[in-house]
C-alpha cells in the first residue's frame, strides 16, 4: 500500500454519524497492546484554542530535550499535519506503512459492530507511530469532544481546557452540557489546567477534579497572564507560574485569545515536568519558534492578508477584538465563507460589525453554507456586501480592491482559510 492507497483506505471510513462510544478504540488498544500507554501525554480540550495550546506545549518540550509526538486537529491541507514527531510532520512512506501495518487489526474491529470511523483511524495510527519512534511524550488534542472522544485512552497526566462555549451542537446545548463532555479527559489523580472563566462551567471542572482525584490549576490563581504587548510580528507576554516569572517573552502569535494558549502551554509543560522552574532563555527560544498555521495567520502585507479558521460565535468575536487590537488598517475587506451545520447568524455577528466591505463566498465543502444565506446575515451590519462563488475569486477580488494601507481577513472555516492559504502561498 501506498500513501495514495492509504489516503483512499482512510476516506472510506469518513461516518455518516458520531458515534459516541469507546468501544472500538478500547478493542483496538487491546489488539495492538496499549501502544498509547508507552509514553505519558498532555491531553487538549476546549471549543477554542486548543491547536495553538499543542504547539506552543511541544516547543516547549523539545526545548526540555524530549522527544515529541502530537497530534492534532483539523488540517489544513494535508492529513500528515495532524501527525507529527519533534514538529516534522509523518512522512508519506511511513503513514503508508503503519496504516497497512494497521488494516487487519481494524477489519477484526470492523467485524464486531460499528466500523472504526475516520478519526478513530487517524487517532490510532498516531498512537502506534509514537510508540514505533519512542516518544518521551504525547501531546493530543482532541477532535471533538472529551469522555468519549477517540484520543481518550491515551495516558493523560496532565488535561488542558481552554475554555468552553458552543460550536458541536453534538456535545451539549448550553455551555455546562459540553462542558461535562469535555471534562471528560480528567484521569484518575491527574493534573487539570483550565482557562476557563465562568463559574458554572469551572463548577463542572472541579466536580470532575473531585472525582478523579485530581489537582485542579486554574488561570488568574496557578498561573497568570500579567502584561502583554504588541511587538512586531507578534506580542511579548509578561508571565507568571509555578513560583518564577518569564517577562516581555516574545511570541510570533496575535491577540489575547493566542496569549492565554501560550499561557496554556508553558503552565502544562510545568506541570507533565513535575513543577520545575524551566529556564528562561529555553522558554524564549521555544515560543520564538511557535507557528500556528491557520489562527491569526499573516500571509502577505500591503496590503495586509491575514487568513484564520474561526468557525464559531465565541471564535469569531475573539478574533475580532484580536485584528482590532494587533494591527491598523485604512479599510479591513471580510472574505467570509462557513460550513451549512455552523451557527452562522452567530459568527456573522461577532466577525462582521468590524468590516467595510464583506466578500461572501462558498466554501469548498460539500457541506458549504450557501453564499446568500451567509449574505443576508451580513447585511444586517450596513456593509457593501458582494458574493463571489469560488474561494480563490473572493481573494483575488479582494487583493484587487484593498491599497496599501487596507486589511483583507479571509475566516469562517479552516476549508475556507486552507483555500486562500493554497492560493497566496502558491501551495500545491
Amino acid at each position: 500500500m501506498n500513501y495514495t492507497d492509504a489516503l483512499r483506505a482512510l476516506d472510506e471510513r469518513i461516518p455518516t454519524r458520531m458515534v459516541p462510544d469507546l468501544d472500538r478504540m478500547r478493542a483496538l488498544s487491546e489488539l495492538l497492546d496499549h501502544p498509547q500507554r508507552t509514553y505519558p501525554s498532555i491531553h487538549i480540550t476546549g471549543t477554542n484554542g486548543k491547536t495553538t495550546t499543542a504547539w506552543v506545549a511541544t516547543e516547549l518540550l523539545r526545548a526540555a530535550g524530549l522527544k515529541v509526538g502530537t497530534f492534532t486537529s483539523p488540517h489544513l491541507h494535508d492529513v500528515r499535519e495532524r501527525i507529527t514527531f519533534d514538529g516534522e510532520p509523518i512522512s508519506e512512506e511511513e503513514f503508508a506503512q503503519t496504516y497497512t501495518y494497521l488494516e487487519p487489526f481494524l477489519a477484526q474491529v470492523d467485524a464486531l459492530a460499528e466500523r472504526v470511523t475516520y478519526f478513530e483511524t487517524l487517532t490510532m495510527l498516531a498512537q502506534e507511530w509514537f510508540a514505533e519512534r519512542a516518544v518521551d511524550a504525547g501531546v493530543f488534542e482532541v477532535g471533538m469532544g472529551g469522555e468519549w472522544d477517540a484520543t481518550n485512552l491515551i495516558d493523560g497526566r496532565v488535561a488542558v481546557i481552554t475554555e468552553v462555549s458552543l460550536d458541536h451542537p453534538e456535545l451539549g446545548n448550553t455551555p455546562v452540557e459540553v462542558a461535562r463532555e469535555k471534562a471528560g479527559i480528567i484521569k484518575p489523580a491527574a493534573i487539570c489546567l483550565t482557562g476557563e472563566r465562568s463559574a458554572d462551567v469551572r463548577a463542572v471542572i472541579e466536580e470532575r477534579c473531585r472525582e478523579m482525584g485530581a489537582i485542579l490549576r486554574v488561570d488568574g490563581t496557578d498561573f497568570a497572564l500579567y502584561g502583554r504587548d504588541n511587538a512586531v510580528g507578534g506580542q511579548a507576554l509578561d508571565i507568571s507560574i509555578a513560583g518564577g516569572t518569564y517577562e516581555q517573552v516574545f511570541v510570533p502569535l496575535y491577540g489575547e485569545r493566542m496569549a492565554t494558549d501560550v499561557l496554556l502551554g508553558l503552565a502544562a509543560v510545568s506541570a507533565f515536568l513535575g513543577d520545575r522552574p524551566l529556564e528562561q532563555e529555553l522558554v524564549r527560544a521555544a515560543l520564538a519558534g511557535v507557528r500556528s498555521p491557520g489562527r491569526i495567520e499573516v500571509l502577505r502585507r500591503r496590503p495586509l492578508l491575514i487568513v484564520d479558521g474561526a468557525h464559531n460565535p465565541a471564535a469569531a468575536l475573539e478574533l475580532a477584538n484580536s485584528v482590532q487590537d494587533s494591527f491598523a488598517c485604512d479599510r479591513l475587506f471580510l472574505v467570509l465563507g462557513m460550513l451549512d451545520d455552523k451557527d452562522v447568524a452567530g459568527v456573522v455577528d461577532g466577525i462582521v460589525p468590524i468590516a467595510d466591505l464583506v466578500i461572501v463566498t462558498t466554501a469548498p465543502s460539500p457541506r458549504a453554507a450557501p453564499a446568500e444565506r451567509i449574505a443576508k446575515e451580513a447585511a444586517r451590519f450596513g456593509a457593501e456586501i458582494r458574493i463571489v462563488s469560488t474561494v480563490e475569486g473572493a481573494v483575488a477580488q479582494a487583493i484587487e480592491l484593498a491599497e496599501e494601507g487596507d486589511l483583507i481577513l479571509v475566516t469562517g472555516s479552516f476549508t475556507v482559510a486552507a483555500e486562500a492559504r493554497a492560493m497566496v502561498l502558491g501551495l500545491d
